[in-house]
């Protein structure tokens, strides 16, 4: 029998809560329904994209009567879809959500079966529906604000011991009296937050009221917001991001096209602004309004999205000491989903990620399709992280094993390949070409003459660093820092390889900082190359914005990296060089100029990941037993995993013994 979605498809769990979201407070009578069924999602994929529109109920205002909260009808719609009740004072009629919609909640039991290579088929059990109730009820604005906001996991019950650290960074921080720069920087984040409904659920990218032309900087980007979410979990503010998790969770499932095209499912949005939708002349809802990238500039789906939304789930739980979000069953399913579209089979030979231009953080056309060390930096990090979270339990144990095969195969990969330094830029420039063999040294058919002629005077005797990118008879041998910042945070590098990075960094201070740290890429591409790989594109001209722009915002990144290698004093000497300028400046997006002299000529001001960064790096180095939970230590225990069958014939040879070897410092 075929299940159709409808309004009366109602899911039933412990309570009320969509998604970890409580209804209103109330009390109402309900009768138990015993019936249940089981439906399997790889059977029914439309039932399970328009999954977040059975809760399907908006914040509906009447501008001439009383507020009150009403079903959604507008289940056709790709885009308006996630609403919950918000209500107002006076008196509310709340159409009460006996959803009982914990569909993936703690009430219902997830089962992913997982083969060696698919990891599509996902299993909701228990659901049992119920009929709207509605009720009338005076309601005070003052009056349970904080029950109404204080998370309910496992029916209201939160693990004491998970919560104890919740306000440790703030315990911590407030021993140090803020700076007057602080002061101001803390009140401009303060200003950037986005509620929803009533709550804070991020931040918005730049908030300069002199700005006539936001475009899309008034929205709440997911890589954006984790600067800013860092800064309030050090602070101990850890209700927006605890939102700011569950809400872009929400958006995961929903329709995305570009031209009756749907990309994979598991995709997290770049973006997403809160809206206010009129549904009559006197009526309106608040709706969240994704971007997938259907609207950005080239169409480039977010590849690093899905990425930093893993990361960030398990800085929340090591921070607040919280670990009850994780856990949380539908929670499981996004890291799940992310995965899944992460780890499918395709036709790449590499276990590097393939994407497109544009698809991370440089989100213009630079020349970095391909595999570029950024995402194969985050989706390492990814991958570490979810092997962390995800439950012990029969569905995950291959999922757990294809993270381990993938994360071993990886970080050989890149220390092997990626790598420079003066000996192994000396090995390049003796390759021979056209090496057909298994055994073949050259086994990316790289020819000598790409070897830039800046990098033979520029590389330092005794640093090295993590190439941007690799592919067939291609090297990129661009510097760019946030790929190598993340792949010392990760450990992606070995320990060796981290600390030659820092000591590059500190012998080229010059070049990568400047006046204002930090370069996002070195050297910038310019004259001819400029034209042909960025396609003269005019925001991308030579020294400015991601063609060797400085970007203040990788401050709390750098600041991370020096932490974990022992050399803090790096970091303070860059925040120093920062503070002197951004409040002067206004906080701006960038800055241009091969020394980062100038304003970015066409930066935002009160660029809130500019603020954010700034904010979370010096209460990282006031914090370093904090700052130590965000980092990870070498992984021993990986380069003990084979990443390839073993053969008699020594056709397929194990890189266990190369990666042993790439360890020692």
């Amino acid at each position: 029998m075929a299940l159709k979605p409808c309004c009366r498809i109602l899911f039933h769990g412990r309570n009320s809560a969509f998604y970890g979201f409580p209804s209103p407070k109330c009390h109402l009578p309900y009768t138990n329904s015993q019936s249940s069924f089981r439906f399997n999602y790889a059977h029914y994929p439309k039932l399970y994209s328009n999954l977040p529109r059975l809760s399907g109920f908006g914040c509906v205002s009447d501008r001439t009567r009383k507020p009150f909260c009403a079903p959604s009808l507008n289940w056709s719609q790709s885009r308006v879809l996630y609403r919950t009740c918000n209500g107002g004072v006076g008196r509310d009629v709340h159409v009460i959500r006996r959803v009982a919609s914990d569909v993936f909640n703690y009430s219902t039991s997830i089962e992913t079966v997982v083969n060696e290579r698919n990891f599509e088929r996902i299993y909701v059990q228990g659901a049992n529906a119920e009929p709207l109730v509605v009720e009338r009820f005076d309601k005070d604005e003052s009056i349970g604000r904080d029950e109404e906001s204080r998370a309910e996991d496992d029916g209201g019950n939160v693990n004491k011991d998970n919560s104890k650290g919740l306000h440790t960074a703030g315990v911590l921080n407030s021993v140090k009296e803020e700076s007057a720069v602080e002061k101001e920087a803390w009140k401009l984040l303060q200003n950037a937050v986005v509620s929803y409904c009533g709550n804070p659920i991020g931040t918005v990218a730049a908030n300069d009221p002199a700005d006539k032309q936001p475009l899309n900087y008034d929205q709440v980007f997911l890589r954006d917001f984790v600067p800013s979410a860092l800064a309030f979990l050090l602070k101990g503010e850890a209700e927006i991001v605890r939102n700011f998790l569950l809400h872009t969770l929400q958006l995961q499932s929903w329709e995305k096209t570009v031209d009756c095209y749907s990309p994979g499912q598991g995709l997290m949005p770049a973006s997403f602004k809160v809206r206010s939708v009129p549904l009559d002349e006197n009526k309106f809802e608040e709706v969240l309004d994704p971007d997938f990238g259907e609207s950005a500039i080239g169409r480039v789906a977010p590849v690093d999205s899905g990425l930093w939304w893993i990361i960030l789930l398990r800085a929340y739980g090591k921070i607040t000491g919280d670990y009850t979000l994780q856990e949380r069953v539908d929670v499981q399913t996004g890291i799940k989903l992310i995965l899944n579209l992460c780890l499918s089979d395709g036709f790449d030979m590499f276990p590097t990620l393939l994407v497109t231009d544009g698809s991370c953080m440089i989100d213009r056309r630079m020349g970095i399709h391909g595999h570029p060390l950024e995402i194969q930096a985050l989706f390492y990090s990814a991958l570490r992280c979810s092997r962390e979270m995800l439950s012990a339990d029969e569905g995950s144990k291959n999922l757990v094993r294809a993270i381990n095969d993938r994360l071993s195969a990886l970080s050989f990969h890149v220390r092997e390949y990626y790598w420079v330094d003066m000996k192994k830029i000396n090995e390049i420039y003796r390759y021979k070409t056209e090496e057909y063999s298994t055994d073949a040294t050259n086994k990316f058919n790289i020819y000598p003459e790409q070897i830039p002629h800046w990098l033979v005077d520029w590389i330092p005797e005794k640093g090295g660093y993590l190439i941007g990118n690799l592919q067939p008879a291609h090297m990129d041998f661009r510097f760019f820092t946030l790929g190598n910042l993340w792949s010392i945070v990760s450990s992606l590098g070995t320990p060796r390889q981290n600390k030659a990075v820092l000591n590059l960094i500190e012998d080229k201070w010059d070049d990568l900082m400047g006046h204002m740290p930090i370069k996002i890429c070195y050297p910038a591409l310019e004259y001819e190359e400029w034209r042909i790989i960025t396609g003269s594109d005019p925001k991308n001209t030579p020294w400015s914005y991601h063609n060797g722009g400085s970007w203040p915002t990788l401050l709390w990144q750098f600041t991370l990296a020096c932490m974990k290698m022992g050399r803090p004093e790096l970091a303070r000497k860059a925040v120093d060089l920062a503070e002197k300028r951004l409040p002067l400046d206004s906080w701006p997006e960038y800055y241009d100029t091969r020394n980062g002299k100038f304003i970015g000529k066409q930066a935002r001001l009160y660029q809130t990941w500019s603020i954010a960064g700034y904010l979370t790096s010096k209460m990282l180095l006031d914090n370093p037993e904090i700052a130590s939970l965000l980092y990870w230590e070498e992984d021993y225990e990986l380069l003990e995993i084979c990443v390839c069958a073993l053969r008699d014939s020594g056709r397929i040879k194990c890189s266990r013994g190369a990666a042993k070897s790439q360890i020692l410092v």
